[in-house]
Formats: C-alpha cells, sequence, structure tokens
C-alpha cells in the first residue's frame, strides 16, 4: 500500500469512528456519571442529564467549558457509538420522546463505546502491520466486530464485550510487538520499570526527554505531567497510557501505536506537536 492510498484509508476507516455530536442525543452528557477527579467541577450520576444540555441535544457552555470547570468533557470520545446507537440502533428515536427505553438506551451507547474503541484499534493496527497473515487475522476481528455493532439493542444488552475485548488485546498485543521489533533501540539510560501504581508503570512528572522512547512499551502507563517535549514516540504503544497534562510539544507521535483522540485532547501540546493524521489538533493547543 502507497503511503497515498495509505492515507486515504486511514482517514476513510476512521470516519465513522469519529464524535458527530450533531447526529447523537447527547448520550455521553446523560448515561455517564462524573466525579470531580475526572476533571468536572461536581459530581454528576449516571442517567442524570447535565445542567447545560439543552432540549435540543446540544450544550450551552460548549465553546467554553474549561473555563466552566468541565474539562472532562473536552477530553471525553465515544469513538463515534453516539451516533451509531442513536441513528442506527434506535432509529432516531431519542430517550425524551421514548422515554420508557432510557435506560436501555444509556446501557447500550456504554456498550457500543466499547465495540468502537476496538474498531478503532483494530483499524489503527491494519494500517500499520505489513504481514499478510497479521493482516488477515486483524482484518477478520474487525469485520466480526463491526458485527456485532450491527445487533439489535437487546442483543447488544445481552452480548457481554469482556471475552470478545480479551480476543482483541491479545491480537492488538501481538501486532504492537511485532511492529516495535523493527525499531531499532540505543543504549541510553532505562527509566525505572519497577514504579507502578495498581500494575501500571508510573511515571507521574518523569522528565522523560533524556529517554530514547522509540518502540517502548508505555502501555497502560501513568504519564500524567510527564515531560515528552521534543520526544521521538515512533513504534511506543501508548494504548491506555493516562497522558493527562503530559507535556507533548515539539513530540513526534505520527507514528505512536495506539493513541486516541481522548488522549491527545488530555495532553498539553501545540503547533509543533505531530500527530497522525486520524488525530485533530484540540482547540485549546490552537491560539
Amino acid at each position: 500500500m502507497t503511503n497515498e492510498n495509505r492515507n486515504q484509508y486511514d482517514m476513510k476507516s476512521f470516519e465513522n469512528l469519529k464524535n458527530d455530536c450533531k447526529k447523537c442525543f447527547g448520550f455521553c452528557c446523560v448515561a455517564l456519571y462524573f466525579t470531580t477527579s475526572d476533571g468536572f467541577p461536581t459530581n454528576k450520576e449516571a442517567g442524570k442529564p447535565c445542567m447545560y444540555l439543552q432540549h435540543d441535544f446540544s450544550c450551552v457552555i460548549h465553546d467554553s467549558l474549561i473555563d466552566k470547570g468541565l474539562k472532562g468533557c473536552t477530553v471525553y470520545d465515544c469513538f463515534g457509538a453516539g451516533q451509531k446507537v442513536a441513528q442506527i440502533t434506535y432509529n432516531g428515536q431519542d430517550w425524551r420522546k421514548f422515554p420508557e427505553s432510557a435506560s436501555q438506551m444509556f446501557e447500550v451507547f456504554s456498550i457500543m463505546r466499547q465495540l468502537h474503541e476496538m474498531l478503532w484499534y483494530l483499524s489503527e493496527a491494519i494500517l500499520k502491520v505489513t504481514d499478510s497473515v497479521s493482516h488477515d487475522d486483524l482484518e477478520s476481528l474487525l469485520i466480526e466486530t463491526e458485527g456485532l455493532t450491527c445487533l439489535s439493542a437487546s442483543h447488544l444488552i445481552e452480548l457481554g464485550t469482556a471475552s470478545h475485548r480479551a480476543k482483541v488485546n491479545s491480537l492488538l498485543q501481538k501486532t504492537s510487538e511485532l511492529i516495535q521489533t523493527k525499531f531499532p533501540k540505543d543504549q541510553k539510560k532505562s527509566f525505572n520499570r519497577k514504579k507502578t501504581i495498581a500494575g501500571r508503570l508510573d511515571l507521574i512528572g518523569v522528565d522523560l526527554r533524556k529517554f530514547n522512547l522509540v518502540g517502548v512499551d508505555l502501555r497502560g502507563a501513568f504519564l500524567i505531567a510527564a515531560d515528552l517535549r521534543q520526544s521521538d514516540l515512533k513504534g511506543t504503544n501508548l494504548i491506555g497510557a493516562d497522558l493527562r497534562d503530559t507535556d507533548i510539544r515539539g513530540a513526534n507521535l505520527t507514528e505512536s501505536l495506539f493513541i486516541t483522540q481522548s488522549q491527545v485532547n488530555a495532553a498539553k501540546g501545540d503547533a509543533s506537536t505531530m500527530l497522525p493524521i486520524r488525530l485533530d489538533y484540540p482547540k485549546a493547543w490552537i491560539k
């Protein structure tokens, strides 16, 4: 696949995995619970509409979320699950007009988001691999996952995603290991991998600029407020890494593995940060 064809496929494959709030019914503003620790000024119960949600499902303070203390809203990403549930699963029937289905809709939205997140990672993995066997395995699992997203609401609730997620995670890990072998490591000093929180690598606030991070496995790592300025992150596995306030100004993430819009939105970057073509620059970075 040429670079031009790869870029075209890149944009097309992720088109339906990006939020389109105008086609959604404000599911994330209602279905989810949030707390002050998640970047909100107050706690909100699941199933209770946010006070800023309007009758047409728009947000009255959408352009000033950070100023109002709702940074968590700017970080959240449903991977396009909202519009899928609203327009496909429920065929345009919203929870306000059909309140008897509201709780079911919210549960389906949660399940759909998980499936769409898997689709995002699988789509990226397909772009990264050159091995035909791995490519076929990934494509087969992606098709299977897409099929699950088309199930009826009742079947989605009965589905249970744990076993399917385990299968996806296993294949993604194998893919990551295969890709990372193509990035040569040098002999720069390695950071402490023994320091963990709940089994996840603890790099909170660490200055990582002196370390070679090319092809390094940082999946699930706590990188909160870490300094990654000007870092080369080619082949660096960032799946599930916590990038809240991570300084990635000037960093090269164009070939990082499994980074999402949500992670980028949570980080501290600017126009000099290099992102994969499938990701957007947060408005907060552009001044």
